[in-house]
């Protein structure tokens, strides 16, 4: 009796000893199964619209919503060519919107896989139509781009972003730009300008993207534009900006205004419709579109102090909507 009874004991003990070691093995497993925080890394459909950005700036605007787009680019993200159809597609698209044809630019956009949604600035409550491709999240990105439009104000102006990311925080002052003034398109190329083959993403200097393709209808219905780059400090050295009419003459007095506001705030501008420039962007698709329609458009180069830092940056956003203004509804 008495062995029989060791015996139980013994093998309680072992049970015992087996039902811990279990219970601690599948406590590695779930802790192996859980990333913590600091490796995750949050896919596009993690980050909200609508929670703070990084820096802190209201959540769910312009701003937020094409810094966390353009977030991802870089020299290897993708770039696939468009056809000319798809080319037309888009441009059309945008027409119709312009048009306030919305379901019908809805329909025509869907032939190339983009959808357009309203968005919402949360400060000052203004909404624009965003026209996003629907397959951006994919591992294959086409890089085809955004587009932004005013719904509360009547459409006057554009802002035009080409080298995103490339051109560091270009793409932030469109969308501080679009927001600040009334009645603006915002059109952001897609992909990095050495994503692809060659200079294909390059839309600056390239007729076939999807981005001249925009700027073009545009310019068809009259609209001014201003164009957003970026410089290092060794390309203008003794400049903080560089203010141009492109190719096109149709904008000097804006210009002269820009620069005019900009040196009023410190900022030493080389104006190159009246002397030689570097970076003067004569050779510009989308100023030479402009030109041959008579269209105003501006090409700034601003340097990378004026770029990474919010006040300055805050500085010549305000003196870009002042010019703005001065462009009325084309008839």
């Amino acid at each position: 009796m008495k062995h029989s009874r060791t015996r139980l004991v013994t093998i309680a003990k072992r049970l015992g000893i087996f039902a811990a070691v279990t219970a601690v093995a599948l406590s590695l497993v779930q802790c192996d199964a859980t990333p913590s925080d600091k490796d995750h890394k949050p896919s596009r459909a993690d980050r909200s619209p609508s929670g703070p950005s990084p820096d802190g700036s209201p959540g769910g605007g312009p701003e937020r919503l094409i810094t966390d787009y353009t977030s991802g680019f870089d020299k290897d993200s993708g770039y696939r060519h468009p056809t000319r159809e798809d080319r037309r597609t888009m441009a059309a698209g945008i027409a119709l919107l312009l048009d306030h044809r919305r379901t019908e630019a809805e329909r025509r956009l869907t032939d190339v896989d983009f959808a357009v949604r309203t968005v919402t600035d949360p400060v000052g409550g203004r909404r624009f139509a965003e026209v996003a491709d629907r397959s951006e999240g994919g591992a294959a990105p086409r890089g085809w781009g955004r587009v932004y439009i005013d719904l509360d104000s009547p459409v006057r102006w554009s802002v035009q972003v080409p080298h995103p990311v490339a051109d560091r925080y270009t793409e932030r002052l469109g969308a501080q730009l679009l927001s600040h003034a009334e009645g603006g398109v915002l059109v952001v190329a897609g992909a990095h300008r050495k994503a692809g083959r060659g200079d294909e993403a390059d839309v600056a200097h390239r007729r076939d993207s999807v981005f001249h393709a925009i700027c073009a209808e545009l310019v068809r219905r009259g609209l001014p534009g201003v164009q957003l780059h970026g410089m290092d400090d060794a390309s203008a050295p003794k400049h903080d900006v560089v203010a141009s009419t492109g190719r096109g003459r149709d904008a000097i007095a804006e210009g002269r205004d820009l620069a005019d506001a900009l040196r009023e705030r410190g900022y030493d501008v080389c104006r190159a419709w009246a002397r030689s420039c570097p970076l003067a962007g004569r050779s510009n698709v989308q100023g030479r579109t402009a030109a041959a329609r008579d269209v105003p458009f501006l090409h700034v180069e601003f340097d990378a102090r004026i770029r990474e830092d919010r006040d300055r940056s805050r500085e010549v956003v305000e003196a870009l909507a002042d010019v703005t203004r001065t462009w009325r509804r084309p008839d």
